[in-house]
C-alpha cells in the first residue's frame, strides 16, 4: 500500500509539471471559472443529458429549467424539490392522474422565444409521442425511465398545463425534475433549415444542430463547443431568477476521468475545481491552500445483483455474506482518506425512509464464511462472481480501486471476484438494457451508483418488477411481489406521513433481502481553489454555479 501510495503521488507531480503544456489557458478581463469533470466526454448538450447526474449538474441545471427542481441553497438542510418553471402544482381531487401546473410568466428561452404551455408540450411530447416530428429516441431512455408513469400533457390556456399519468402517482412532482426544457422555436429553425430523406432524417439533423447551439431558459448560455474537449458557458444576464443570475461571466467544463491527471491539473493551475480528488493527494492540496469540500449525499455506491435464473446472488445466504464480508469502516479508513459514509441500506437510522429492518448489514465475516458455508462454498470451493463497473463516472468515486478492495475482502469469504471493467456512459448504458442483454457480458452484478434524493430513484425502479429494462433501471430483474404490493400502495398514497411509513416498510424489505450489497454514501468531495468563493456544497449530487464568485 505504501509502494502504490507514493506511486500514485510521484505520478500526480510528474502530471503537475506537464499540465500546464497540456491544457490550454484562458487569458481574459472577465472571470472564469473552470472544471475538470470525472466525465470522459462532455454531457449531452441538448436538453436531456447523458452521463448519469454528472450530465443533469453540468449541462441540465446550468443551461435548462424544469417545471420542478432542487433547492440547492443549503449545506445544512436536506435538498428539497421547490416550484422551478412551474410556479405550483396540484393533483386532481377527483381524479389522482390528472395534475394542473400553473407556469412562471416572463421566462423566454436563450434565443429569445417565450416559455409557454405550447413549450411545455412540445418538450413533453419530445421523449414520449413517437408520431411528433421532435420525437428523439435518444433522448427517451435517460428521461422516460425516470419519469415512467408520465403518459401525455395538454395545454390549458397559455400558462397553465394538465399532466396526465398512467396510474395515480404521488411521485411525479419529483420526477420532473429530469424533464428540462428546450427551445422549440429554435429547434424549428433547424428543422427547417435541415435536409434529410424523410422528416426523421431531417428530426435527427435539427437535434444535432441544436446540441451544438443549444438554447434552454437556465442561467448560463452555450458559448462554444468541442466534444470530447470542452464546453464553454456564459452567465444569462435575462435570467428570471434574479438572485440565480453568475456572479462569474464564463464556465468551462473539462473532461478529465482520470483522478490523478484531475488532481495535477488543479495543481498545476490550469483547472481552478476539480471533481473527486485522488484521496492520497488531499494532504498536500490541503498544504497548498486548496480547499476541500464535502458533504453527504443521498447516493448509494452499490453492486446490484442480477436476480435472472441461473444467477448465484439468487440465493440470500450468499446475498448477506457478501454484505457481511466487506469492512466499509476499512475502506472509509484507508482507501478513500475518510471521504465517504458506511452504507447499512438506501437509507441511514434516522432517515424518515429507513424503516426497521432486521437485517444487520455490519462486517462479520465469520458469520459470512458460515453462510457461505452452508450454500456449499469454501476454501476449496470458491463461488464466481462477474462486476462490471467503470473507470470513472458520476458518484462512481474511485470505481477502480474500490472494487478491487472488494475482489480481495470477498475473496476471505470464498468468492471469486471478476472485474469487467468498461467506460462510464457505456455502463451507464448498458444498466438501461438489463442483465439479460449481451452488453452485461457475462456479468452477474453491476456498479452504477444511484441516487435516493426521492422514492422513485432511490427504491421503486430498481424494486418494482414493472420497472425491468426497458423501463427503467431493475437492472437484475428483481420480481418480489411484497415490494410491488409496497410500492403500488406508496405511489397512490398522497399524504406525506402514510407515504413515508409505506417508504420505510419498502426500504425494511429490500435490506432484509439484502437486494444489494450496499457498500458506500458519497460525500462528493471537490478540490478547489482559494480564488473560488461562495461555493454551496449541498446535501445533493447538485450543486449551484450560479452562487460562485472568483476573487
Amino acid at each position: 500500500m505504501l509502494m502504490k501510495t507514493t506511486t500514485r503521488a510521484a505520478l500526480i507531480a510528474a502530471l503537475a509539471l506537464t499540465t500546464a503544456a497540456a491544457w490550454p489557458s484562458v487569458a481574459s478581463a472577465e472571470t472564469v471559472l473552470r472544471i475538470g469533470m470525472t466525465a470522459a466526454d462532455i454531457p449531452r448538450t441538448l436538453g436531456q443529458p447523458d452521463q448519469g447526474f454528472e450530465g443533469n449538474r453540468f449541462t441540465g441545471l446550468t443551461m435548462y429549467d424544469a417545471l420542478t427542481g432542487w433547492d440547492l441553497s443549503s449545506a445544512d438542510k436536506a435538498s428539497v424539490v421547490i416550484p422551478g418553471l412551474a410556479t405550483e402544482w396540484k393533483v386532481d381531487d377527483a381524479d389522482k392522474t390528472k395534475w394542473i401546473f400553473k407556469l412562471r410568466p416572463g421566462v423566454t428561452f436563450h434565443d429569445g422565444s417565450p416559455f409557454n404551455a405550447d413549450a411545455v408540450v412540445w418538450n413533453v411530447e419530445k421523449v414520449l409521442k413517437q408520431d411528433a416530428p421532435q420525437f428523439d429516441a435518444s433522448q427517451v431512455g435517460v428521461t422516460a425511465s425516470r419519469m415512467p408513469t408520465l403518459a401525455s400533457a395538454k395545454k390549458i390556456d397559455d400558462m397553465t398545463v394538465e399532466l396526465t399519468t398512467k396510474e395515480p402517482d404521488s411521485f411525479l412532482p419529483i420526477n420532473l425534475t429530469n424533464l428540462f426544457m428546450a427551445s422549440p422555436a429554435k429547434w424549428q429553425h433547424f428543422y427547417d433549415k435541415a435536409e434529410g430523406a424523410d422528416a426523421k432524417a431531417k428530426s435527427q439533423a435539427a437535434w444535432t444542430a441544436f446540441a451544438k447551439d443549444a438554447a434552454g431558459t437556465g442561467p448560463w448560455k452555450m458559448a462554444s463547443f468541442t466534444p470530447r474537449e470542452r464546453l464553454e458557458l456564459v452567465k444569462n444576464a435575462a435570467y428570471w431568477d434574479k438572485a440565480r443570475v453568475p456572479k462569474v461571466d464564463k464556465m468551462v467544463l473539462l473532461p478529465m476521468p482520470e483522478a490523478n491527471a484531475r488532481t495535477a491539473a488543479l495543481l498545476s493551475g490550469q483547472v481552478d475545481w476539480v471533481e473527486a480528488p485522488a484521496p492520497d493527494a488531499l494532504p498536500e492540496l490541503k498544504q497548498r491552500g486548496f480547499k476541500l469540500y464535502a458533504n453527504e449525499q443521498p447516493h448509494v455506491w452499490p453492486w446490484q445483483f442480477s436476480r435472472v435464473e441461473g444467477s448465484p446472488w439468487n440465493d440470500i445466504r450468499v446475498r448477506k455474506a457478501a454484505n457481511l464480508c466487506v469492512d466499509r469502516e476499512g475502506l472509509k479508513d484507508g482507501l478513500l482518506a475518510g471521504l465517504m459514509v458506511p452504507a447499512t441500506g438506501t437509507f441511514e437510522p434516522g432517515h424518515p425512509w429507513r424503516g426497521k429492518p432486521t437485517f444487520e448489514i455490519k462486517y462479520d465475516k465469520a458469520a459470512a464464511q458460515k453462510l457461505m458455508q452452508e450454500a456449499g462454498f469454501g476454501p476449496s470451493k470458491k463461488l464466481t462472481v462477474k462486476i462490471q463497473t467503470s473507470a470513472s463516472g458520476s458518484g462512481q468515486m474511485q470505481p477502480l480501486p474500490m472494487n478491487e478492495y472488494l475482489q480481495q475482502a470477498l475473496a476471505e469469504c470464498y468468492f471469486d471476484v471478476k472485474l469487467d471493467v468498461i467506460e462510464w456512459n457505456t455502463l451507464f448504458t448498458n444498466w438501461r438494457r438489463g442483465a439479460k442483454d449481451p452488453s452485461a457480458n457475462g456479468s452477474n452484478a453491476t456498479n452504477v451508483t444511484y441516487a435516493a434524493m426521492d422514492p422513485f430513484f432511490a427504491l421503486v425502479r430498481f424494486l418494482q418488477s414493472g420497472m425491468a429494462p426497458p423501463v427503467s433501471n431493475n437492472w437484475g430483474f428483481i420480481h418480489e411481489p411484497k415490494f410491488d404490493e409496497l410500492v403500488k400502495k406508496a405511489r397512490q398514497t398522497f399524504d406525506p406521513a402514510a407515504r413515508d411509513a409505506a417508504l420505510a416498510e419498502l426500504h425494511a424489505a429490500s435490506v432484509d433481502d439484502a437486494a444489494f450489497l450496499y457498500v458506500a454514501h458519497d460525500v462528493g468531495p471537490r478540490a478547489i481553489s482559494p480564488k473560488v468563493t461562495g461555493v454551496v456544497q449541498p446535501k445533493s449530487w447538485f450543486i449551484d454555479f450560479s452562487l460562485v464568485s472568483m476573487q
